[in-house]
């Protein structure tokens, strides 16, 4: 029996004999999604970070047929209208990237931290960031971080 789900809001398939693959190969491979990267393989770096139903996930373990009925969210799906998510801006405005290499699951990693704790303190954001990055830009990291946190506070709220 075929396995879906939805991968940024789009519905997929998983044939059967592929329930044993993991997202990351699927999103990579079979969708052409190469946002998200392999690092180590073993759930640790976090440079394959996605979002499932809502939480930070990491991709290279999970098997897809474990997916049914699940909504993906991957770095190409945080701005679907063009328009860079403000987690994303703050990474251009802080000059983040070094190498660019984990910097995708750098940003699904804060989006998810700053979709359940808006305004994090330095030890929120320290305990929830766990992905690494080998060049060491953790403290542009926290700042861009802290950027988005702010830009989303100065936000106007609007009433339905």
């Amino acid at each position: 029996m075929a396995i879906h789900f939805s991968v940024n809001q789009q519905e997929v398939e998983v044939s059967p004999g592929e329930e044993e693959m993991p997202l990351l190969w699927f999103l990579r491979e079979k969708l052409r999604l190469t946002g998200s990267k392999f690092g180590c393989g073993i759930g640790q770096c976090g440079a394959c970070t996605v979002h499932i139903n809502g939480t930070a996930v990491r991709s290279c373990l999970l098997p897809v047929g474990q997916l049914q009925g699940s909504q993906i969210r991957t770095i190409e799906g945080l701005a679907p209208t063009g328009q860079l998510h403000p987690v994303q801006q703050a990474w251009l405005d802080q000059d983040v990237p070094q190498c660019g290499y984990c910097q995708a699951g750098q940003i699904m990693a804060a989006v998810s931290l700053l979709e359940r704790i808006n305004q994090p303190t330095d030890q929120q954001i320290s305990d929830n960031m766990t992905n690494i990055c080998r060049c060491g830009t953790y403290t542009r990291i926290r700042k861009a971080i802290r950027q988005a946190a702010e830009a989303h506070a100065e936000k106007p709220v609007t009433e339905a």
